[in-house]
């Protein structure tokens, strides 16, 4: 891991997260990207058809959030010498700027705060986390704002135990190199049928190929709400984070079906991290 992506908009929350990402660059020896979406611009909505931006507007815009990011990237690069830390602003939407500028930067984390959001307005909406989630090129560690310090003891992976996660394996086995955690994974629901010597099987070969040291192996059946199953599982284990696999589900497939992921960042009360399945 050479570069992590950390979005801001200056909020304590973004702060927060910011504190996780300083402590897995220690870990990965990578440096920061501190990154502000001026959104002002993207979101400003016309009084009428023949409404225009001055550029004298736009450029005040600009100029403040420049400020305001620059003022940040120097108290957090004083507190944290033994980091390097970079900044930049891009405008537009932020879950379009982090993907824009993730894919350019060949970004390798991206760490964000996120709140929980009532369910009306989550379904209709999403938060900007969520977007992320959906949309980014690379894993994302999603820090609820209650979390309590970084620290990895013991870590929770809902997992189907099928090849196409083996690149999830992998990414948590390059963290398991540098934390001595416990990998508790947990399979959820078996509409095939599929027998424990299966699923023990396909969990060997998965941890053979990625190594992956997991120590235990959960199988729940007949759950119908599987989000709150990982979020009960995760807090019996006393999980300081959650590993998702995620298809990153997009347009009407998203719509139909939501996305597990994306339910669990929203309520999780400890941090997830969520790797894309390649296509």
């Amino acid at each position: 891991m050479k570069k992590i992506l950390v979005p801001t908009d200056f909020s304590d929350n973004a702060k927060h997260a910011f504190a996780y990402a300083v402590e897995v660059a220690k870990l990965m020896k990578a440096e920061i990207l501190l990154l502000h979406a001026n959104q002002q611009m993207a979101y400003a909505l016309p009084i009428s058809e023949y409404y225009v931006i001055e550029a004298s507007v736009e450029d005040e815009f600009h100029a403040a959030a420049v400020k305001s990011l620059n003022d940040l990237l120097q108290e957090l690069q004083a507190e944290n010498p033994a980091v390097t830390i970079t900044g930049r602003v891009e405008e537009g939407a932020l879950y379009e700027v982090v993907r824009k500028v993730a894919e350019r930067d060949a970004v390798d984390l991206v760490v964000m705060g996120t709140k929980g959001m009532d369910s009306a307005v989550d379904f209709f909406v999403g938060s900007n986390t969520e977007k992320v989630v959906r949309t980014a090129p690379c894993a994302v560690l999603a820090v609820p704002e209650n979390a309590t310090n970084f620290e990895l003891k013991t870590v929770v992976f809902p997992s189907t135990l099928s090849h196409e996660q083996l690149s999830a394996f992998q990414q948590l086995a390059t963290w398991q190199t540098m934390l001595p955690f416990e990998v508790k994974l947990l399979y959820i629901n078996n509409p095939l049928g599929v027998s424990d010597e299966v699923l023990e099987a396909n969990k060997k070969r998965l941890c053979e190929l990625s190594g992956l040291f997991v120590s235990d192996l959960q199988v729940t059946n007949d759950v119908f709400n599987e989000e709150k199953a990982i979020l009960a599982f995760a807090q019996k284990e006393e999980a300081d984070l959650i590993v998702m696999a995620t298809h990153q589900r997009q347009g009407l497939s998203h719509l139909l079906f939501g996305s597990l992921t994306e339910d669990t960042v929203s309520h999780s009360k400890v941090p997830v991290l969520c790797i894309p399945i390649p296509a």
